[in-house]
């Protein structure tokens, strides 16, 4: 659409004016130059644009323009919307909380694309919907609607393309009326209460839906596969679908996205011995209560265009078909935690070509990490994921030397995995920005000489925790501006003293120094330190001394643990007033 600068009709200028003045009114005007000047004309203002040739308002983007967090209520009858006759779109969304009258909807004829999306809707009538019998998109999301579904509102709109409803408190049963719109392409209802089955059975002629969303509702019985030839992306997780899944749902023609996780799936994977490809490109089966060894290497061979496979928290078992997985060169992101898997973790995995995500955490996986300075490693990967297994052997560093585009390890929990991170004349290419090593076996010059750590500037998340490493405090990691978020240093052996510094780490939110015996006094401007902390732990230590008054400074803390030192005097009373968000506190 082009934004013209010509002359829109003097009717509606002065609705436009009148829109603006109301914003005014509620001391809400968002960025007036939206709405132009008082001269200028109204075709040519960033929230307007006009047909070609009549020089009519064709569509109105209003979203976001008010702000409630700085005015006042804005009150808005959507009447004054009866003046634009060529209007097709009008977006209203993320207007929250406005007071919005509807009625005046009915007089706009051509409507074809309307966005109520966050603008306070609440538990009103919907049946003003069903005069726009033009609409084709209709976004209704976050809303806080409540009730069961108003069918009536919906029943004229035969036009309608994509439906979304999402993140309301819509409950019953689903509409069969909507599975029965002929054109209808895109439905959402995900994150509502809605209960019982889908209406539709196995018998069913195919519909008309390509996206279909139900995911977070509390949805029951069999899914309609026959019914759901044309879909290409389906979202049923978070329901409570329960029972064997059928192989069949595999085989949809068009199907590209698959997602039942968390749901009550039982037996083992859905197994289709065929060479003729499927188009999925997405299955997600995590969280439910699968089980058995995963399927041979033939029952993978239609699954090749696969990208992301999510297999975590079920009841898988066995070891890794190898061969299997030799057949998805095309898989991304591979996530097998939580489950019971055991034996050697396959050196195939870690060459996939563009493996990004390798997530094998919480399972039985014993021996050596299959990684050492002649492997062949993706250089897709950035995620590294082998906690909490039964991994041994030596693994170090300078094995990951080519992989430029890492970003997290973790390793942790595997306390016979000897780990050697600080590799003499070594830089490493990678940048990560998370670091996961609680519980192994780990190099103790990695905070004595800190050679790696000071490579990694945009480190978000540390962890060195139940290491028994026997260092001083590193306060090093506090001396200059950093990315640094989540600091894990517990149960360790650390001594010396948490030293002030003169300058704020702003996106510090989690220190825990816990079991160890590290001394001295709390410094006494904390809250300049760390102004944004949400957690510090800082118990079973040496502390001592008066607990300092700036910790009330410190105004989004949410637990904070000081037990098990020698600190003396009271506790300042600031301690229990001040934090608005605490859950947890122990002194």
């Amino acid at each position: 659409m082009v934004h013209l600068s010509s002359a829109c009709s003097v009717e509606e200028r002065a609705v436009l004016m009148d829109i603006r003045s109301s914003l005014r009114r509620a001391h809400s005007l968002v960025s007036p130059d939206l709405w132009g000047h008082d001269d200028d004309e109204c075709c040519s203002w960033k929230t307007v644009t006009c047909n070609n040739t009549t020089q009519q308002v064709t569509h109105l983007d209003l979203s976001l323009v008010y702000a409630s967090d700085v005015g006042d209520r804005w009150y808005l009858n959507l009447s004054v919307f009866s003046a634009f006759h060529e209007l097709q779109s009008l977006d209203l969304s993320l207007n929250f909380p406005c007071s919005l009258s509807f009625e005046g909807l009915i007089g706009l004829p051509r409507l074809r694309y309307l966005d109520l999306s966050l603008t306070s809707l609440g538990g009103g009538s919907l049946e003003f919907i069903g005069a726009c019998v033009s609409l084709e998109v209709l976004a209704l999301n976050n809303n806080n609607i409540t009730g069961g579904f108003q069918d009536a509102a919906f029943n004229n709109l035969r036009n309608l393309r994509q439906l979304s409803m999402s993140m309301n408190r819509l409950h019953g049963n689903l509409p069969a009326s909507l599975f029965a719109l002929p054109h209808l392409k895109i439905l959402d209802l995900s994150e509502n209460i809605f209960d019982g089955h889908i209406p539709l059975s196995s018998s069913s002629r195919p519909i008309s839906l390509e996206v279909l969303d139900l995911s977070d509702n509390h949805l029951t019985g069999i899914i309609p596969i026959t019914a759901f030839k044309n879909i290409r992306n389906l979202n049923m997780g978070s329901n409570l679908f329960s029972g064997s899944l059928p192989v069949s749902i595999l085989e949809l023609p068009h199907l590209k996205f698959l997602d039942l996780s968390y749901n009550h799936f039982e037996g083992g994977f859905p197994i289709k011995f065929s060479l003729e490809q499927v188009p999925l490109e997405a299955l997600h089966l995590d969280g439910n209560n699968m089980s058995g060894p995963l399927p041979t290497e033939q029952a993978f061979e239609n699954l090749r265009n696969l990208r992301q496979l999510y297999l975590s928290s079920n009841q898988f078992s066995g070891n890794i078909p190898t061969l299997a997985f030799q057949n998805l060169q095309n898989l991304r992101e591979l996530s097998l935690s939580s489950n019971q898997f055991i034996g050697n973790i396959p050196s195939l995995l870690f060459s996939l070509p563009h493996i990004e995500l390798l997530d094998l955490s919480s399972n039985f996986f014993s021996g050596p990490i299959p990684i050492n300075q002649s492997s062949n490693l993706s250089l897709s990967l950035k995620s590294l994921r082998l906690s909490q297994n039964k991994l041994s052997g030596r693994f170090s560093f300078i094995w990951l030397g080519d992989l430029i585009k890492l970003e997290e390890i973790d390793l942790s929990g595997n306390a016979n995995l000897v780990v050697h991170v600080n590799i003499p004349g070594w830089t490493p290419p990678f940048q990560l920005k998370q670091l996961l090593l609680s519980g192994c076996d780990l190099d103790k010059s990695i905070i004595a000489e800190p050679h790696f750590l000071d490579t990694q500037r945009h480190l978000e998340v540390l962890d060195l925790s139940n290491n028994n490493l026997s260092v001083s405090m590193p306060n090093w990691l506090f001396t200059k501006e950093a990315t640094l978020q989540e600091l894990y240093l517990g149960n360790n052996s650390l001594t010396g003293s948490l030293d002030p510094i003169w300058h704020t780490q702003s996106f510090l939110q989690v220190i825990n120094l816990h079991m160890n015996q590290v001394t001295g006094q709390l410094p006494v401007n904390i809250s300049l330190m760390f102004p944004r902390l949400l957690i510090l732990d800082v118990s079973s230590n040496n502390f001592f001394g008066h607990i300092p008054t700036s910790l009330c400074g410190i105004n989004f803390m949410t637990s904070l643990d000081l037990s098990n030192n020698n600190f003396s005097g009271e506790v300042p009373a600031c301690v229990f007033t001040n934090y608005p968000m605490l859950v947890s506190l122990k002194v």
